[in-house]
């Protein structure tokens, strides 16, 4: 077999991918600079003639599926194939490995770093030494004080491995640590499950971490944000489709919360429009980073190695294959 490897990979993963397949072609985007929309996509795949693709930022759809059906399955070095036509593949009898915690301890130190680069003022003040700010008579030690994490209420929504990572690492700071996930019964540990309305009204940071599903689009409503306190941070490195940014907008304009951080926008790269919510004020804007590591590649090269052993062995296929359907 001829596996046709799209992402980058690890170098010792990616010589134990030459001891799995007979031939390894290795054009990873990082290389050609590209990712590859469909008809890139086609045409290399026509021209490489690969029986499995590894695939990480690429297009792959019905239009890529119709005129290639030699694919025997698909690995994507993400957590969910957002790059993929998952109902295309599925028609199309192709598996879809995926590479699921791949970043979860990019996105959690992330989250970590901004938030105390929030609460200390890291950046205007970084920037006004720069600017000649400092000059006698100033008195920077007032002028930039700022809060600590430590002891703080921060409430999570959505409870699986990214806010774990990112509570274990609060745990250092002896936060106050409450989550609401409608898929976890119960406290996990000393992790305290609350209502929405609870996590929103009584922390003083509120962080997301959940997918884009018909039950989280829009969930964060201009009411839940305006029941936070006056000097909480709200917390976005999910996905922006859960929150009505819109609405964040004008709480932010009102100065009706203390701050936001935000990480993902509804259009990327951002629009006129997008980037007003980068021009509030307390707002930090990231260009959608949080989970870019060098070792996010060294974490989904092992991951997706490992999914790629147990489709070759043909055992345990439900528990690595994405699309379950193509099993049936």
């Amino acid at each position: 077999m001829k596996i046709y490897v799209r992402a980058p990979y690890e170098a010792r993963c990616l010589e134990e991918l030459k001891t799995l397949f007979e031939e390894v072609v290795y054009e990873p985007w990082t290389i050609t600079g590209q990712r590859f929309y469909e008809d890139e996509m086609l045409d290399n795949l026509l021209r490489v003639q690969p029986d499995a693709l590894i695939t990480e930022l690429d297009r792959v759809t019905k239009k890529v599926l119709d005129g290639y059906g030699k694919l025997k399955f698909i690995g994507d070095c993400r957590g969910e194939p957002a790059n993929l036509q998952v109902d295309a593949c599925t028609a199309a009898r192709v598996p879809i490995l995926c590479t699921p915690g791949r970043n979860t301890q990019a996105v959690a130190e992330m989250v970590v770093g901004l938030i105390l680069a929030a609460y200390r003022n890291l950046l205007p003040s970084i920037q006004w030494v720069k600017d000649g700010g400092w000059i006698p008579g100033t008195t920077p030690y007032y002028l930039w004080m700022g809060h600590e994490l430590q002891g703080k209420k921060v409430g999570f929504v959505g409870f699986g491995a990214i806010s774990h990572a990112v509570a274990r690492l609060l745990d250092g700071f002896a936060c106050e640590i409450s989550f609401y996930d409608p898929f976890i019964d119960g406290d996990q540990g000393h992790y305290h499950k609350a209502s929405l309305e609870a996590i929103f009204a009584e922390s003083d940071i509120v962080t997301l971490h959940l997918p884009v599903l018909d039950s989280t689009r829009g969930m964060i409503t201009e009411d839940l944000l305006r029941s936070m306190k006056p000097d909480a941070l709200f917390v976005n490195a999910a996905r922006s489709a859960i929150v009505d940014y819109d609405a964040l907008i004008r709480v932010l304009n009102d100065k009706a919360i203390g701050g936001a951080i935000i990480d993902v926008l509804d259009t990327e790269p951002p629009t006129e429009k997008d980037l007003a919510l980068g021009k509030c004020p307390n707002v930090l804007l990231t260009p959608h980073i949080c989970g870019s590591t060098y070792e996010v590649t060294d974490h989904q090269s092992r991951i997706l190695n490992e999914r790629i052993k147990v489709w070759l062995s043909g055992q345990g296929l439900e528990k690595v294959v994405y699309n379950r359907d193509v099993l049936k």
